[in-house]
């Protein structure tokens, strides 16, 4: 093949990469441009590419055309152009963690838009101004930042960066305690991308930011009713759309909470696919929420593998890892655990009552009431405050404070105050629409009702903590729950006679069967006859088991 063959079937290679570039079919763009010469590329041609190698999940590749397409406009002094180049550098070396870089990025956006007239690129830095003043605690600042990107956007025609300075705005008034405001606020921005308003990379970039605000104000309704507007959005792009992932990480948190941990365990595999490539940070979030689901369905070793995955990747594995402890029988080690993640400037809001709720827990399970107060007294506080933000008293944060303080107060003996907010805990629980959180309290409210002399009361509520244990796949829980409601009901756990007890608990306690046999005065042949309906009543198969379902019914 000739040399000018060569160029012309080149040329017809980047004239076809171009319009795959302008109808937004990205892996075919980006199949196209890998194959060519960058040599023979202008700086447009290096930005598309770079915008082809992003929504196909190669972040670095897109950082070395986006450089390229940098030094062609600063070469060409197009200022504009360059800005935007250098603050994408910015938003890229961030994304991968680059932080030094990204630094330097946005100061050589500055200059380059130093001298220009207005123009929606500035609308960028005015974000940037936005976060930087929030971040210092200067809320008047931010909010004026903010709104000068949006006068920015709106004279600039950017209904695109319009949309996001909304969404500033929105976190600046969550950021300064006007939560509900902030909220409502963020929903006209979400409504910009359902509506079909802005570009697809600015409709991702709005619902990524906007479920990540409801996540973090524990607003589940409204994270769930988003996090589905997302998701459709997303399955009607190309299967190349980067956003994906960033979405779905949300959707697995909300399909947890509500339950549907199969769905979530599914979607979680699928989210770390997606990620891991790029955006380590918040796979971390989807392998941490496969061990809650792992841990709470009996599966202790598999949910030590995700949350130390979850670690690698640079998420914290409290308090999940530190409930694995306690489960495993380790109460010690995992008050331990709970120390350094609750200790000093750790994080705060609904990651902070997580830890405090499993601290409750924790400091009940080894009898240290003095902790488990003082850190009942944290949640409560934090519940009131957020109250007088958000103007409401039917969130997460209030349903784990009645949690703790109903608990609490059970284990200090006080009836009369753990029962009303057992109840309320309750309530919240299940209007909230997180039924393991609600059984669990059904489970301290049967105790605290059989304190009190209302079996009956008792009964129903291990019932029901028993039906949603059996329906969620939370094979321990339900045990526990079955168990305690016979006892309630005068019979044995796990329906087991007397004498069968009495051998699950030598058998427990490391006695080989002849050793049983002489301490009960009874034959080898009658211990093994024992055992063989023991493993049949407790579903179990080995001895190991059995023995582990005698020290969690407390028959050891």
């Amino acid at each position: 093949m000739t040399e000018r063959s060569t160029g012309k079937a080149a040329a017809d290679t980047l004239r076809q990469a171009r319009d795959a570039v302008a109808r937004e079919s990205w892996a075919e763009a980006y199949g196209l441009l890998h194959r060519l010469d960058p040599g023979r590329f202008t700086p447009d041609d290096h930005a598309a590419f770079a915008d082809a190698a992003w929504w196909t999940s190669r972040v670095e590749e897109s950082i070395v055309q986006r450089t390229s397409a940098y030094s062609g406009y600063s070469a060409a002094a197009d200022a504009r152009r360059a800005a935007y180049s250098a603050w994408m550098l910015f938003y890229e070396h961030q994304l991968a963690g680059h932080t030094a870089v990204a630094a330097g990025w946005l100061r050589r956006a500055r200059h380059h838009l130093r001298d220009e007239p207005e123009c929606v690129e500035q609308c960028y830095l005015a974000w940037m101004d936005t976060e930087a003043a929030q971040r210092r605690g200067a809320f008047d600042e931010a909010m004026a930042s903010a709104r000068r990107m949006a006068e920015i956007a709106r004279r600039c025609d950017s209904p695109d960066l319009h949309a996001m300075s909304v969404q500033a705005q929105a976190g600046v008034l969550v950021a300064r305690g006007r939560v509900a405001d902030g909220l409502d606020l963020l929903d006209d921005a979400m409504c910009s991308a359902t509506a079909g308003e802005l570009s697809a990379f600015f409709t991702g970039w709005v619902y990524c930011l906007g479920l990540q605000q409801c996540m973090a104000c524990a607003d589940l309704a409204r994270a769930a009713e988003w996090t589905e507007a997302a998701m459709r959005w997303c399955a009607s792009m190309p299967a190349e759309n980067n956003f994906r992932g960033l979405c779905r990480v949300h959707r697995v948190e909300v399909l947890e909470l509500r339950g549907s941990w199969t769905r979530a365990a599914a979607e979680a595999v699928r989210t770390c696919e997606e990620l891991l490539p790029y955006e380590r940070r918040m796979a971390a979030e989807a392998f941490y929420v496969t061990g809650e689901i792992r841990r709470r369905r009996g599966e202790l070793a598999a949910a030590e593998q995700s949350y130390e995955r979850a670690h690698e990747l640079g998420r914290d594995p409290q308090p999940g890892l530190a409930l694995l402890r306690l489960a495993q029988g380790k109460a010690e080690a995992s008050a331990a655990a709970l120390r350094p993640a609750l200790a000093g400037d750790g994080p705060g809001g609904l990651e902070r009552c997580r830890l405090l709720a499993a601290q409750v827990e924790v400091s009940l399970a080894l009898g240290r009431l003095d902790e488990a107060r003082t850190a009942a007294g944290e949640l409560d506080r934090t519940a009131e405050d957020w109250r007088e933000r958000c103007g409401s008293e039917a969130t997460p944060l209030h349903a784990s404070a009645a949690s703790a303080g109903g608990a609490v107060a059970f284990a200090t003996g006080d009836l009369d105050r753990a029962l009303p907010l057992l109840h309320r805990a309750c309530a919240l629980w299940l209007e909230l629409t997180v039924p393991y959180e609600a059984a669990q309290v059904r489970m301290t409210l049967a105790a605290a009702h059989r304190a009190a002399g209302d079996d009956e009361g008792a009964r129903m509520e291990l019932r029901a903590a028993r039906q949603t244990f059996q329906e969620l796949g939370a094979v321990p829980d339900a045990r526990r729950a079955a168990a305690l409601l016979a006892d309630v009901r005068g019979q044995q756990p796990g329906g087991l006679t007397e004498r069968e007890i009495q051998v699950l608990r030598l058998v427990a306690a490391g006695r080989t069967n002849r050793a049983v046999a002489a301490e009960l005065v009874i034959s080898e042949h009658t211990v093994a006859r024992h055992l063989n309906n023991i493993f049949a009543k407790l579903d179990v198969s080995s001895r190991a088991a059995a023995t582990a379902y005698a020290y969690t019914h407390g028959l050891a």
